[in-house]
């Protein structure tokens, strides 16, 4: 007769089977702990999530939704535990059980409803355009996605916008998704619902399969990173930041106008960087930008600090004194530049609301490296 199944057991079956197989290779050396950013902030521990994973729940909701999956401790793991695995499906337990904190509730719910999480209707998806670009289809050569913070909130609106002017400066042939595109669904799937991240990618793939979509150029590294990991089918996925290094060096767009001397310095987005292993083109874009004084912070490349925005954290209350954010902002005033620019929709976000609860808006400015390069090009509209 075989043992009696302990609790602890039950729990980390519980887990492999929601996707956390990864559980089992844990040794608990803490190496996750020791370079996680949180650490510094918060009393946020992988390492105990984790060993609360394999042998018992007790006191793990406390702290379960502060990851915010930027690969910092994935990337510097001994023995390669995919640690983003384990947290997405602790998350999957609670969630699929309804046990949401309150603030990704609201998230949850306009992603369920409308198929984006800004509670935006999906007839107003391309209203930022006002009807100046095409929807996608057929004998076009790329789909524009333009991910949902881009279409829906106000201050992301200006980088679709700069994207746009660029495409069509650059002559590129591309259209717009139509209203029907829902989120690419990646911040939903890693908050750990799963079966509404399938419903959104089932959704998307009909729509690109019907309209005969093979190339997608996105803002966001976020859709980069879902497109091109899990949604399968090949798609050929450009950021826009790979896109404009090309188009530069091809004379196909020729930024002219000299920012005189502005110093700036850039903030790897984690899944622009470390999830993707893009670093050079989003800099070579700026530095051909005539009269900017680039400028790095200490910590780039590998060992960028997150902005906490991503694994759902764009949703989820932070108190003061306890945003990745505000630390990323003080490393940039630091260098003494005055634009912080970035590649990613959801840094936009955090860097900006640090900008200001920080008290340094007159003294330093987000921005999105397609706004420089739009800014730097002769003849182009405004972008607001």
């Amino acid at each position: 007769m075989a043992p009696p199944v302990t609790p602890y057991l039950e729990i980390t079956q519980a887990i492999e089977d929601a996707g956390g197989e990864a559980l089992k290779k844990c040794y608990q050396c803490g190496t996750c702990t020791g370079t996680c950013p949180w650490s510094s902030l918060t009393d946020f521990n992988i390492r105990k999530l984790i060993r609360q994973g394999q042998f018992g729940f007790d006191g793990i909701e406390e702290f379960m939704w502060d990851c915010s999956t930027c690969n910092y401790c994935v990337s510097r793991c001994p023995r390669g535990v995919e640690i983003i695995d384990i947290v997405r499906a602790v998350r999957r337990i609670y969630s699929e059980g309804g046990l949401l904190p309150e603030s990704l509730r609201v998230f949850v719910g306009s992603l369920s409803a409308r198929g984006n999480p800004w509670s935006g209707d999906a007839d107003k998806r391309n209203d930022w355009c006002e009807g100046r670009y095409p929807e996608y289809s057929a004998g076009m050569e790329y789909l524009y996605f333009t991910c949902c913070t881009l279409c829906y909130d106000p201050r992301n609106v200006r980088v679709a916008r700069a994207t746009a002017g660029l495409l069509d400066r650059a002559g590129i042939s591309w259209g717009l998704p139509g209203a029907d595109a829902n989120c690419c669904g990646e911040s939903i799937g890693k908050v750990g619902n799963v079966a509404l991240f399938e419903r959104l990618k089932d959704k998307n793939r009909e729509l690109f399969e019907a309209a005969g979509v093979n190339r997608i150029i996105v803002n966001s590294p976020h859709c980069y990173h879902t497109f091109r990991e899990e949604y399968g089918g090949g798609y050929d996925v450009i950021h826009i930041t790979e896109l404009l290094d090309d188009l530069i060096r091809g004379g196909k767009l020729v930024p002219a106008k000299d920012l005189g001397g502005t110093k700036v310095t850039y903030h790897d987005p984690c899944y622009l960087g470390r999830h993707s292993g893009i670093y050079d083109s989003p800099r070579d874009v700026l530095k051909s930008i005539p009269g900017i004084d680039f400028i790095e912070m200490e910590r780039v490349w590998e060992q960028a600090m997150c902005c906490g925005g991503g694994g759902g954290g764009l949703w989820t209350e932070r108190e003061k004194g306890e945003r990745l954010s505000d630390l990323r902002v003080e490393e940039a005033l630091e260098t003494g530049a005055t634009i912080l620019a970035t590649a990613c929709p959801y840094c936009i976000s955090m860097l900006e609301d640090s900008v200001k609860t920080l008290g340094a808006s007159e003294k330093i400015m987000v921005k999105d490296v397609t706004e420089l390069v739009f800014e730097s090009l002769e003849s182009l509209e405004s972008l607001v």
